[in-house]
């Protein structure tokens, strides 16, 4: 598995090496024994999401405060999506900026998004099915976010069109709104 780190400090995007024959394709997604060698934190992974968009979709930026702070293993499955993530541990040197990721089934990249990094992406294809493997349980009381048009942040999302975005997320505050639980 090829490695790839990233601005962001504890953001790291893994690369599969990919076997494929006439039959079709086979890699690794995921192995513990990787994470531990490279001194990731040893989580013990609790839950599973997927998600499936249409292209221009835009989930995020979430993040869930203490004490159910989640770590994220994401991947698409089917098609392409931008990943973003926006360093909100105060005390970081890179706290406010973001990283962008194209992950897609094509790669089979894997982004490790740790604590303390509000998360979010945007389909680039129809029918991206997205899969994220989290640290804690989903806790809505303790579920925050940013805005994902925040000018502040300068994310370019890269896609054309309108973005389609929940009411939820359509709300949330901006960086310089936020009551930093980080």
């Amino acid at each position: 598995m090829q490695l790839i780190t990233h601005a962001l400090a504890g953001l790291l995007e893994f690369r599969p090496r990919i076997f494929g024959d006439a039959r079709g394709a086979f890699y690794e997604t995921f192995s513990a024994r990787t994470m531990e060698s490279l001194g990731l934190p040893s989580h013990d992974w609790v839950q599973d999401n997927q998600s499936v968009s249409v292209a221009g979709t835009l989930r995020g930026l979430h993040f869930q405060r203490p004490p159910h702070c989640q770590a994220k293993l994401v991947r698409v499955a089917q098609g392409r999506a931008l990943d973003v993530v926006v360093d909100l541990r105060a005390a970081s040197p890179t706290f406010g900026q973001h990283a962008s990721v194209e992950l897609s089934a094509a790669l089979g990249n894997v982004l490790y998004v740790p604590e303390g990094f509000a998360h979010g992406f945007v389909a680039l294809e129809d029918d991206t099915l997205f899969l994220y493997k989290c640290s804690a349980y989903y806790a809505p009381a303790t579920e925050g976010g940013l805005r994902w048009d925040d000018p502040a942040l300068g994310i370019a999302w890269g896609f054309a069109g309108e973005a389609l975005v929940s009411a939820k997320d359509a709300v949330l505050p901006l960086l310089s709104e936020l009551d930093n639980p980080f």
